[in-house]
């Protein structure tokens, strides 16, 4: 079935950009008549495009430190494992563990510079798979077509203009030039993953921006912030006396993938405005933007691989009898800011979110710091330099849930206040291969006040071809 919906995707966005490129040779400047015709090729008619494969492989090595929660949720006595009385909320994976976390094809296509398309596919991605074990082990990531200019946080535009991007694409608020493999606790609740649907920009100037959007709207799931988002209901849940041997994973509440677009769902409606400034070298940028989100949620959303339903069925709990007294109505809203800034080899990315799910108040701050370091040529392989670079890299990021939950629940976590700190570096090791190696510092408060951790290393050798 994942098959089919890549074979469809792809179909369409082909015939989509095709027509695109026939319209923009259509439109070209008619050619002297008294000039000599050269000789036709395929990408000289504006149908065929230039493309681009390119392929990612990750291999990671995590130390995650033990930690286990007694809930006070009233499981029957075949809902557990055997001799167990209690059920928990726990580390996934504890313990060393090397595993290969990503494998990414990447295919692009370009008409010209105002007509392209992008596609992510990934064959692995352990570290988004939610459940990790039962659910999608091959996912297209991105697939999207955009006619006209876009340009990168901080880059200045020659003047006004304007695109339109259909598909698979990423939230425009989202940092996606992290320096770290890890996420912190914002952009894993808030703008983590990809959604489905139309963006419009617009450059007012080469200063003034502004952005709109249409998408399905990721729904509302829960999984842990660390490295493995865990297993909730998965097929091991039914099973008699289940024994997973990946927890469920001390949990949080955030938007989760799309996985197909629903046209019976509310769409979310999204807008931004923002102002850059940037010297001419691209070297030094400011940009700074503020943006919003709404729509209603749904009253269950089916994911691949559990029976547990994302938007309002995770809010009154995995199982209905036991719902979040403090949830009313169906809006989900965040409004919050950007900032980005580039100084040189020195990078600073800060988001403020304030969301309200269903009545339940949250709001998240992050900021991560970096500084890339062009190292002295010392040795070579091959004609590359080897270590041409090293990149420090520091994370600080803040989840405030202003809301009580209910005792009986089995997911206490989601109302607690929660504090990461990420520290790493990045070296590279020739070009196209890096490793990246961090420690997380992942602090939450129980509703007692008690303060408790649940640390992780990670490292992670991470190449492109």
């Amino acid at each position: 079935m994942a098959v089919d919906r890549i074979r469809v995707g792809v179909c369409v966005l082909s015939f989509v950009a095709t027509l695109g490129g026939l319209a923009a040779r259509a439109q070209e400047a008619p050619a002297d008549p008294a000039a000599p015709a050269p000789a036709a090729t395929a990408s000289d008619t504006g149908v065929l495009p230039k493309i681009r494969f390119g392929f990612e492989g990750r291999m990671s090595f995590r130390q995650s430190d033990e930690f286990r929660f007694p809930v006070k949720f009233g499981f029957k006595p075949i809902e557990l494992p055997v001799g167990q009385t209690q059920a928990f909320e726990e580390t996934v994976n504890q313990g060393s563990h090397f595993e290969v976390s990503k494998l990414i094809l990447y295919v692009d296509a370009d008409w010209s510079e105002s007509l392209t398309a992008h596609g992510r596919l990934d064959f692995l991605d352990l570290y988004d798979r939610n459940p990790t074990s039962s659910g999608k082990k091959t996912d297209v990531k991105e697939l999207w077509v955009r006619f006209g200019r876009e340009d990168e946080p901080g880059v200045l535009p020659p003047g006004s203009r304007a695109y339109l991007k259909v598909g698979k694409l990423s939230h425009f608020e989202r940092q996606n030039d992290r320096h770290l493999e890890s996420y912190g606790l914002v952009s894993t609740a808030f703008n983590r993953f990809n959604d489905m649907g139309a963006e419009l920009g617009v450059d007012a100037g080469r200063h003034l921006y502004c952005k709109l959007s249409s998408t399905v709207g990721n729904p509302v799931f829960l999984r842990d912030p660390n490295a493995l988002a865990g297993d909730n209901g998965t097929p091991d849940f039914l099973r008699a006396n289940p024994d997973p041997e990946l927890k469920s994973g001390i949990v949080i509440l955030y938007d989760t993938e799309v996985e197909d677009w629903n046209p019976k769902r509310n769409p979310q409606l999204s807008g931004a405005v923002g102002l850059r400034f940037a010297d001419e070298g691209g070297k030094n940028a400011l940009d700074v933007m503020v943006f919003g989100h709404q729509r209603k949620l749904s009253q269950g959303v089916s994911r691949e691989g559990t029976f547990y339903l994302g938007d309002l069925q995770i809010l009154r709990g995995p199982f209905s009898e036991t719902p979040l007294k403090t949830i009313h109505g169906n809006d989900k809203r965040e409004v919050g800011g950007n900032v980005w800034l580039y100084l040189g080899g020195f990078s600073l990315f800060a988001q403020y979110v304030d969301q309200k799910l269903a009545g339940l108040p949250r709001t998240g701050i992050e900021a991560e710091v970096a500084w890339t370091f062009d190292l002295p040529l010392l040795w070579a392989v091959d004609g590359r330099q080897l270590f041409p670079t090293i990149a420090p890299a520091l994370r600080y990021s803040k989840l405030d849930n202003r809301f009580k939950n209910d005792p009986l629940t089995p997911a206490p976590s989601f109302a607690w206040d929660w504090t990461k700190i990420d520290a790493g570096l990045r070296l590279g090791i020739v070009p196209g291969m890096d490793l990246t190696v961090e420690y997380a510092k992942n602090d939450f408060i129980l509703a007692n006040g008690a303060t408790r951790h649940e640390n992780e290393f990670l490292s992670t050798l991470r190449f492109h071809l």
